[in-house]
């Protein structure tokens, strides 16, 4: 009779672990933690604010339940998102940044800067939401020079971006409470002004962006000098 050949148990460091560069290098090690696909286009996300996984899911087209779940998970253990459950009534779970994870803003505005290029037109195949631009337009806000919060209306819906005193900035999904300006443009003028083709003065004096307000901030967007 034939024997049984054994077969090897994997490894408890393979099994325990994702694949890892195992270089002892700092971007290495980034990369470990958030080089997966979709890992970063999660932290845009959250980003904007806690999120359901259904929420995740819709705003991540082309991103399977499987996939997201796994990488979720992963994010869980890196020390990026926890999860939480809202108080009642609600009975639904979100998804949170960690101090850990809102620190990848940087990275993500540096490779919106670098990204910004390969804007031009949209694919056919391309799905767009309107918070993907928020990231871009830090900037623009932080040119005004102004704290305050602004909502940006494009024809794909609705976000605003804050610029705090401290000079922090930050965004969210939506329309804010109590915004300081009002801008409404398209999405083409978004990415302009979020790629530095256009201020958001030059939109406004060329017809292709409206700065509604009367607060400091308002009149910085549109260019206004500040009367004495």
């Amino acid at each position: 009779m034939a024997r049984l050949r054994r077969m090897p148990r994997p490894s408890t460091r393979s099994a325990d672990r994702r694949r890892s560069y195992d270089q002892y290098c700092a971007a290495a090690r980034a990369l470990d933690a958030v080089g997966d696909r979709w890992t970063l286009l999660i932290v845009r996300e959250l980003l904007a604010g806690p999120r359901r996984y259904t929420d995740l899911h819709a705003d991540l087209p082309g991103v399977s339940t499987d996939m997201l779940a796994s990488r979720l998970r992963d994010m869980e253990r890196d020390g990026l998102v926890t999860r939480r459950r809202l108080p009642p009534p609600s009975p639904a779970y979100v998804y949170d940044l960690t101090d850990r994870g809102h620190d990848l803003l940087p990275v993500l505005r540096a490779l919106a800067r670098w990204g910004a290029p390969a804007l031009d037109t949209p694919r056919p195949t391309d799905a767009v939401r309107a918070h993907w631009f928020a990231v871009p337009l830090l900037g623009a806000l932080e040119a005004a020079g102004e704290p305050g919060t602004a909502d940006v209306r494009l024809d794909e819906g609705v976000f605003h971006v804050r610029l705090g005193d401290d000079g922090t900035v930050a965004y969210g999904d939506g329309p804010a409470d109590a915004p300081d300006a009002r801008l409404r443009m398209d999405a083409a003028t978004c990415a302009a002004v979020g790629g530095g083709e256009l201020t958001v003065a030059e939109g406004v004096k060329a017809g292709r962006i409206e700065v509604a307000g009367e607060s400091p901030l308002a009149a910085a967007l549109r260019g206004e000098t500040a009367r004495g």
